[in-house]
C-alpha cells in the first residue's frame, strides 16, 4: 500500500493553516501551524513536507482566494483537490470553528476519501468566466438603476399606463416628463443618466464577450447549445463558462443537481414531502436556464438567422436540439 501524506489547507487572504494526516486508519493527524499565503512560503512548505519521500495529497476549500494555490501545487507535481464547502461532512453538534480545526478536518476527511472535489478551469476558461460574471454584475447595476428611477417616478405620481417598461414607447414617454422644481428635475435627469450609462456599459461588456468568442476553445459547445430552444448566444456562453466540462456529469440527473433544479425532499418513514427546487447549484447557470425556459411560453418560431446557424451544426446536435 502506498503511504501518502494528506495535507489539509485552510486558506485565507494573508495566512494558510496546515495539518497533515498520515495514511492508514490509525495514522496520526498533526497540526503544523500557519504560513504566509504567498508562493515562496508554499514552495518551502512542499520542500519540508516532501523530505520524507512520501507523495503529498493537498486539499483546500473552494473560496474567494481562487485557484492560484491549486495551480502552484500541481505545477510542482503534487496532487491537489479543491473541494466543495457545501458538501463537506459536518457533525451537527460541532459548534466550534477555528482555522486549526478546519485544516485538521480537511486532512482527516481527505484521507478517508469523503471530500467532493470541484472542477477547476484552466486560466483561459477562468478568464472567460470572469468576464461573464462581470456581465452579471453590470446587469444588476442596470436593474438597480431602473428601479431607482421607477421608484422616483412613482413617488411623484408618474405612471406609464400602456405597454412594457423600457421599450421604445416607454423611453419616449420618459423624454416628455418634466418637473416644476429644479431640484426634482436634476434628480430625475440624474436617474435617467444612470440608467443610460449602465445600459451602455452592459452593451460594451457583451460586445467584448462576442469579440473574444471566436478564439475560445469552447466555441463549438456554445454553438451546439444554441440549437436548443430558448438558448441564445449570451446564455449559451454563460452556461459553458459556468459548467465547463459537461462530460464530467455521467447523466442528466447529475447536471440538473449541479444547476440546483432538482426538487428538494424531506421524507421519513411513510411520510414523503417534496418541495421546490433546491437552488444549491451554480446560481449564474441556473439563472440562464430559467431565462431560457420563458421561451416555452410562446409558440415555437425559428427565424432565418437561427435556421442558418442550426444547419451548420452536426446532425446529431440538431436532433438533440
Amino acid at each position: 500500500m502506498e503511504h501518502i501524506r494528506f495535507v489539509g489547507l485552510d486558506i485565507h487572504k494573508e495566512r494558510i493553516s496546515i495539518a497533515v494526516a498520515e495514511s492508514g486508519r490509525g495514522g496520526s493527524v498533526e497540526y503544523l501551524g500557519e504560513i504566509a499565503n504567498d508562493p515562496d512560503a508554499i514552495n518551502k512548505l512542499c520542500d519540508r513536507l516532501g523530505r520524507s519521500g512520501k507523495p503529498l495529497a493537498f486539499c483546500y476549500e473552494a473560496g474567494p482566494c481562487g485557484y492560484g494555490v491549486y495551480r502552484q501545487l500541481t505545477s510542482l507535481g503534487h496532487r491537489c483537490d479543491v473541494v466543495a464547502p457545501s458538501l463537506i461532512p459536518r457533525k451537527p453538534g460541532d459548534r466550534v470553528k477555528t482555522n486549526r480545526r478546519d485544516a485538521t478536518m480537511l486532512a482527516r476527511l481527505n484521507r478517508a476519501g469523503e471530500l467532493t472535489p470541484v472542477w477547476v478551469p484552466d486560466t483561459d476558461h477562468e478568464a472567460m468566466r470572469d468576464l461573464i460574471r462581470l456581465r452579471s454584475v453590470v446587469r444588476q447595476v442596470v436593474t438597480r438603476a431602473r428601479q431607482y428611477l421607477q421608484g422616483f417616478l412613482l413617488r411623484h405620481g408618474h405612471k406609464h399606463e400602456r405597454g412594457t417598461a423600457w421599450r421604445m414607447a416607454y423611453r419616449r414617454w420618459l423624454s416628455t416628463l418634466a418637473f416644476d422644481h429644479p431640484a426634482q428635475q436634476i434628480a430625475f435627469q440624474d436617474y435617467v443618466d444612470a440608467v443610460m450609462d449602465a445600459e451602455r456599459r452592459l452593451q460594451q461588456v457583451e460586445e467584448q464577450i462576442l469579440s473574444l468568442l471566436p478564439e475560445w476553445n469552447q466555441r463549438p459547445v456554445v454553438d451546439a447549445l444554441q440549437a436548443m430552444r430558448g438558448i441564445a448566444l449570451i446564455n449559451a456562453v454563460v452556461l459553458v463558462a459556468e459548467v465547463g466540462d459537461f462530460t464530467r456529469f455521467s447523466n442528466p440527473r447529475q447536471l440538473m443537481a449541479y444547476f440546483g433544479l432538482v426538487p428538494g425532499e424531506q421524507s421519513s418513514g411513510e411520510t414523503v414531502w417534496r418541495g421546490g427546487i433546491t437552488k444549491t447549484g451554480n446560481t449564474h447557470a441556473r439563472r440562464a436556464l430559467v431565462e431560457g425556459a420563458w421561451a416555452y411560453r410562446m409558440r415555437p418560431r425559428i427565424g432565418r438567422h437561427k435556421v442558418d446557424r442550426i444547419e451548420a451544426l452536426p446532425k446529431v446536435v440538431r436532433d438533440i436540439g
